[in-house]
């Protein structure tokens, strides 16, 4: 009989709980078999056996995960894992639950549920415009127009260009001014920090800013053209920009990767910004894409408002700087940006680091008042979850989009999140942002012929020696789980199985069991002394 599958939209996890959650009572304790490992750290062992003394149980993860772990050579002392049927926080798997670990990207999951909860799914960023001047009868604004941000995560062309358009049905065409960008929004602080990387140019690695626009990346199309020359095209259009074009067409094969095609971008001494292109492309080659964070944040968001500002018959002849809008100001336009549901969509279904970070200092800035920082985002989070009855003592968050060595939950922690975000108001919201396996978002080449493919809904991280997954599976017995797996190991990119295998295995139905044994249980760890504020490093 073939499986049972579900739609890629199913909310049968919403149906599962209900209203009130259980009190987390007992686990199983899991043996650590290719390299015993400690388990719950002791204050988090006790009050487990404090719940439920008679669980007392040790055994080993599912065969088939075992057997990835094991061609992985990861130990189970470098693997945090919890399952558990939606609606009930007993766990029925759970190794090394209560070890803080890092979570990569998963750590998206309580920025997005604190931000869906604190907000609301409807909550959407305004940037505005003010003019300061006079304005003749021309339409040029004899003074300056000023853009305040408030950190909206997808301010991209299509959306600017409202903006745009409302100053010019206020009856600007033209700025003799300066156009000021007013940032402060987000403190000072939150900015201009070093990447996560070597790699400055990697679009992940774009910090947060008040006037975040297009990701500060520009995305560089290479097309062989019959003439035998390589056109290039580039988005967002930068005002300041210019493309130096030195590619070599050959009729060689097509070698190479993206890297062997990026630009180097140069800013010049008269306020240009050249991107020189060198070297050989094949006429045999497809079109190709690369992408490249440029500049710093103001520079490129006043390139990409004038390019737009000059394309729909603007004119301007001043400069750009930052500074506050004056009191005497007048609002002339407002752009309200997408509801707060489709950032968190876009955040999880793609992993955005930048739209996370945004949405973390916005939090912040929501609940304590602007300027944000991370201290402030980090002791909103924290005091939300407490009031959402959520323990944060073992969570250390550093910028909210898990890129960072110094964040940290537990396996047992991020359980409980995903329990409490099933059973709140904004669960269909939240489960719904989430990839489905084998169809859409970080899960659309995995589990695509299996069971799990289309019915799991799983958030993926990846760092360097970090692999996560994190979510919800429909098991083939009607029942809906929760599941998170941590691996903090320098093998863990190959664990990559070893995670499908826990997915598929948790989609057949948990009930079928695996092997038991006895082994021991080392002294826990003590715990880690906290540093939420420190910054991200490698």
């Amino acid at each position: 009989m073939p499986r049972p599958r579900r739609s890629p939209a199913f909310a049968a996890f919403v149906a599962f709980t209900p209203s009130r959650l259980a009190p987390r009572t007992a686990t199983w304790l899991i043996a650590a078999t290719l390299g015993a490992g400690a388990l719950l750290p002791q204050a988090a062992e006790a009050r487990v056996k404090a719940a439920h003394p008679s669980v007392n149980v040790t055994t080993v993860l599912p065969q088939p995960v075992m057997a990835g772990l094991q061609r992985a050579h990861v130990p189970l002392s470098s693997v945090s894992v919890v399952v558990e049927k939606v609606g009930d926080r007993t766990p029925i798997l759970a190794l090394n639950a209560g070890k803080p670990m890092m979570p990569a990207s998963t750590m998206k999951l309580v920025t997005t549920y604190s931000g869906l909860s604190i907000l609301g799914p409807d909550y959407r960023w305004r940037t505005s415009a003010y003019a300061d001047g006079t304005l003749d009868a021309s339409g040029v604004l004899h003074g300056n127009l000023y853009i305040q941000g408030t950190g909206d995560p997808k301010l991209v062309p299509e959306e600017l260009i409202d903006l745009v358009q409302k100053i010019h049905k206020a009856g600007i065409n033209g700025i003799d001014g300066a156009l000021v960008l007013d940032k402060r929004y987000f403190d000072p602080s939150t900015r201009d920090l070093p990447p996560f990387d070597d790699d400055s140019t990697a679009p992940y690695n774009v910090g947060p800013d008040p006037l975040l626009y297009a990701f500060k990346s520009l995305s560089f199309t290479l097309t062989p053209s019959p003439d035998g020359t390589v056109a290039i095209d580039v988005l967002p259009a930068l005002a300041q920009l210019r493309i130096d074009n030195q590619l070599h067409a050959t009729n060689g094969p097509c070698r190479g990767d993206a890297a062997s095609i990026s630009p180097t971008v140069t800013p010049q001494p008269d306020g240009t910004v050249v991107a020189l292109f060198t070297g050989d492309y094949s006429m045999r080659c497809d079109p190709r894409t690369v992408n490249v964070a440029v500049l710093d944040h103001s520079a490129f968001f006043a390139g990409g408002f004038l390019a737009l500002w000059q394309q729909t018959g603007g004119t301007f002849s001043g400069t750009t700087r930052e500074g506050a809008v004056p009191a005497g100001a007048k609002l002339v336009a407002t752009h309200e940006g997408p509801v707060l549901s489709d950032i968190v969509r876009d955040i999880n279904k793609f992993s955005n680091n930048t739209m996370a970070r945004n949405l973390f200092l916005t939090i912040g800035a929501a609940e304590e008042r602007p300027p944000a920082t991370t201290a402030k985002a980090a002791r909103a989070v924290e005091d939300f979850l407490r009031r959402d009855s959520l323990n944060p003592e073992y969570l250390t968050l550093d910028n909210g989009s898990g890129l960072s060595r110094d964040e940290h939950i537990t396996a047992l922690a991020l359980a409980d999140v995903l329990q409490r975000a099933n059973a709140s108001p904004v669960a269909q919201v939240f489960v719904e942002s989430l990839p489905i396996a084998g169809v859409d978002g970080t899960m659309r080449n995995r589990l695509a012929n299996q069971g799990a493919g289309g019915n799991a809904h799983i958030k993926t991280g990846t760092l360097r020696d970090v692999r996560a997954i994190a979510g919800y599976v429909a098991s083939a017995d009607g029942n809906s789980y929760v599941v998170v797996s941590l691996i903090n190991d320098p093998h863990s990119e190959a664990a990559r199985a070893a995670h499908d295998a826990l997915l598929e295995w948790v989609y057949e139905g948990p009930s079928q069991g695996f092997t038991k044994v006895s082994a021991p249980i080392e002294e826990p760890r003590a715990k880690p002394r906290k540093n939420p504020r420190k910054r991200a490093a490698h």
